[in-house]
C-alpha cells in the first residue's frame, strides 16, 4: 500500500515539475519574442534631422513655359499665331521641329532661322500634344515671332522640412511647385536649394494668406542641387550640410504613433533663426497612399499668432513634431482661417526622398 502511495506521489511530482517547466519556457519564449520585436522596431525606426529654416528654391523648368500670349502687329494686320494655333498659358514647349528647346533663346533662334511653319511638341497637364503654327514678321523690329511670352526659370521661398542622412537628401515645401494658372506640376531641370534670410512677414487674414518676404544668398554655396519637384515636395541632394550638422536628429513617427493633441511646429519668422511654436493636431486622417492633407492643425502659439496671424505662404515645409518625433510637414493654410492648416505625413516625404537617391544611383 505504501509503495502505491509513493508511486502516486512521485507521478504527481513529476507532472507538477513538467507543467512548471512548460510554463517557464513559454514565458521565456514570450519575453524573447517581445525583445526581438522591440529590437526589430528599434532597428527599423528612421532617423531624420528636422529643418525649419527658410530656404530659397531656384529651379530651371524642363522645356519652356508659356506665361503669356500676345498679338503681333504685322504688315497684314494684328495676328497672334500662338493663340490661333490653340496654345495656352501653362503649356510647356518641349521641342520645335524635333529640336529640344531649353530656354527662350532656343525658341527665338529657331523661329528666326526658319520663318516657316513649325511643329511644336507641347506638354499640357502631363499630356504631350503637337501644334502647327506659322511665325509672323513683326512690323516693329522685323523679327519673326510666335506671339507667346515664355520663361524657363522660377524662384521662390519655402521652408526646409528635413535632411535624411540615410539618403543625403534635403526635403522642402511638402508640396510641389505648380504653374499658377493651369495647376500643372512643373518638371524640375537644374536648380539649387539656397540659404535665405527672412526680412519681413505680411500677416495673414481670412481670405488673404500672408507671406514671408526674404532674400536669397545667391553667392553662397548652395545647400543642395534640386533633383525632383514632386507633388509631395522639392527634393535636393545635399552639397552643404552646415545648416543641419549641429541640429538634433529625431525619430520619424509612423501614422499609428500620431495622436490628436499638442504638438510643435519649427519655422523661421525672423532672420535665419529656427524657432519652435505650439500647435494642436485637430485631426489625423490616416492614409494608405500619400496625400497633402493627412494632418489638420491649429496654431495656438500667441507669439506666432501676433506676429503672423498664423500660417503664411513660405511656411510650407515647416516640420511638425510630437513626443519628440517628426510626424509631418505643413503643406497648406486654410484660405478663410490662417490659424489652421494641413500637413503631410513625414513617412510619405521620406519615401519620396528615396526615389531621388535611386535616381542618382541609376545615372
Amino acid at each position: 500500500m505504501k509503495q502505491v502511495v509513493r508511486r502516486r506521489l512521485l507521478r504527481c511530482s513529476m507532472i507538477f515539475f513538467m507543467t512548471l517547466a512548460i510554463i517557464l519556457a513559454a514565458g521565456w519564449i514570450s519575453d524573447l519574442r517581445q525583445q526581438s520585436e522591440e529590437t526589430v522596431q528599434l532597428v527599423s525606426e528612421r532617423v531624420l534631422i528636422p529643418g525649419g529654416q527658410s530656404v530659397g528654391i531656384r529651379m530651371d523648368v524642363k522645356g519652356v513655359l508659356i506665361v503669356g500670349l500676345e498679338e503681333i502687329e504685322t504688315s497684314d494686320g494684328v495676328i497672334s499665331p500662338g493663340y490661333q494655333a490653340g496654345l495656352q498659358i501653362g503649356d510647356m514647349i518641349l521641342s520645335i521641329n524635333g529640336t529640344t528647346v531649353d530656354n527662350a533663346a532656343d525658341v527665338e533662334r529657331i523661329v528666326n532661322e526658319s520663318g516657316k511653319p513649325l511643329e511644336l511638341e507641347v506638354l499640357r497637364k502631363n499630356e504631350r500634344s503637337n501644334f502647327s503654327l506659322k511665325p509672323v514678321k513683326s512690323a516693329d523690329d522685323g523679327r519673326y515671332k510666335l506671339g507667346i511670352w515664355v520663361k524657363e526659370r522660377i524662384a521662390g521661398i519655402g521652408t526646409l522640412s528635413f535632411y535624411d542622412p540615410q539618403t543625403n537628401v534635403y526635403a522642402a515645401l511638402g508640396h510641389g511647385i505648380y504653374e499658377s494658372q493651369t495647376g500643372t506640376l512643373l518638371e524640375a531641370g537644374k536648380g539649387q536649394l539656397l540659404r535665405t534670410e527672412v526680412k519681413s512677414i505680411r500677416e495673414g487674414e481670412a481670405g488673404k494668406p500672408g507671406e514671408i518676404r526674404g532674400i536669397f544668398y545667391g553667392d553662397a554655396i548652395p545647400l543642395g542641387e534640386v533633383k525632383s519637384n514632386s507633388q509631395y515636395g522639392v527634393y535636393s541632394t545635399g552639397t552643404d550640410l552646415e545648416l543641419v550638422e549641429k541640429a538634433q536628429p529625431v525619430v520619424m513617427a509612423s501614422q499609428e504613433q500620431i495622436e490628436e493633441g499638442p504638438a510643435v511646429m519649427l519655422t523661421t519668422i525672423n532672420g535665419n533663426q529656427v524657432e519652435q511654436f505650439d500647435i494642436v493636431i485637430d485631426k489625423v486622417n490616416r492614409q494608405k497612399s500619400a496625400g497633402s492633407k493627412g494632418l489638420e492643425i491649429s496654431v495656438t502659439d500667441e507669439r506666432l499668432l501676433e506676429s503672423c496671424g498664423g500660417i503664411v505662404q513660405g511656411m510650407s515645409g515647416s516640420p511638425i513634431l510630437q513626443n519628440n518625433r517628426l510626424i509631418g510637414v505643413v503643406t497648406h493654410v486654410f484660405i478663410n482661417d490662417p490659424t489652421k492648416g494641413y500637413g503631410i505625413f513625414a513617412e510619405f516625404m521620406a519615401e519620396e526622398g528615396e526615389k531621388v537617391q535611386n535616381m542618382g544611383e541609376s545615372n
